[in-house]
């Protein structure tokens, strides 16, 4: 049984697609590709169809990260196939669990930087949009950081199943 996690930012164009790039690859390090499947989306439509910003596929490739990505909106119907919802900031993390359709789906909802012992209060991962490259720089960071705890709460989760 596959396990489904969703990163969710604004547009879906940076910091989501940044994550899900990040996580896919520590899935596969992990040996876990074949059991999780990771995707993103974003709380609107504005970039549905777009690949994702150039900065962003910049940063992830100077890193040897994948890049391959086309933007889309999250659906609140999505939440009952997902084990996961990861937003990348507080105003996401509310308006998916706005959305969600039950308490439970809204307890699937969590944001990224509670996996980062170090992020202490500092949940949020800031939108590199209206910024420069190192702004997408420090977005990687924060989710390569976060990355590590999420992981290692999804191999907990995923003891025993079977892909």
């Amino acid at each position: 049984m596959t396990y489904r996690v969703c990163f969710v930012c604004t547009g879906n164009i940076c910091r989501s697609p940044m994550a899900e790039s990040v996580f896919r690859a520590r899935v596969a390090e992990a040996g876990l590709d074949g059991l999780v499947e990771v995707d993103s989306a974003g709380t609107g439509g504005w970039h549905e169809g777009d690949g994702a910003d150039p900065r962003t596929v910049s940063v992830l490739e100077a890193h040897d990260y994948a890049g391959g990505h086309t933007a889309r909106q999250f659906q609140p119907s999505w939440f009952s196939r997902l084990d996961l919802v990861i937003a990348l900031d507080t105003g996401h993390l509310k308006a998916l669990r706005r959305l969600a359709p039950t308490p439970k789906d809204a307890g699937k909802v969590r944001l990224l930087r509670s996996y980062d012992p170090a992020a202490g209060d500092e949940l949020d991962v800031p939108d590199p949009y209206y910024g420069g490259l190192d702004g997408f720089e420090e977005c990687l960071e924060m989710v390569e950081a976060a990355s590590e705890g999420l992981l290692a709460e999804v191999r907990e989760q995923t003891e025993g199943r079977v892909g």
